[in-house]
């Protein structure tokens, strides 16, 4: 099997702040946010809702994409996020 690589999104039970990452192992990686074990800003924030995901073939592509995402208002990442989750389920259990 291929390997994919995923950038996601993270927020806290109150979505008051958003985190983009990218992972080659989404299940691992959110699990690790879900427990807190992530040193930095999703454990201080307390990011532990996984709310966008989208996959990858090719690390390049993720990585360009987590910067472009990166690089955004809030407004329009809340765009992206509500046209895939309006409800900003948590989607990590998809996943497992």
């Amino acid at each position: 099997m291929e390997k994919k690589y995923h950038v996601y999104i993270m927020t806290n039970p109150h979505h008051t702040v958003l985190y983009t990452g990218i992972t080659s192992d989404i299940i691992k990686r959110g699990w690790q946010h879900r427990k807190r074990e992530v040193e930095g800003f999703t454990k201080r924030y307390n990011c532990t809702k996984m709310i966008y995901v989208e996959e990858y073939d090719h690390p390049q592509e993720a990585i360009d994409r987590e910067n472009q995402i990166k690089g955004w208002t809030r407004k329009k990442k809340e765009a992206l996020i509500k046209r895939l989750n309006p409800e900003w389920k948590d989607l990590y259990g998809e996943f497992i």
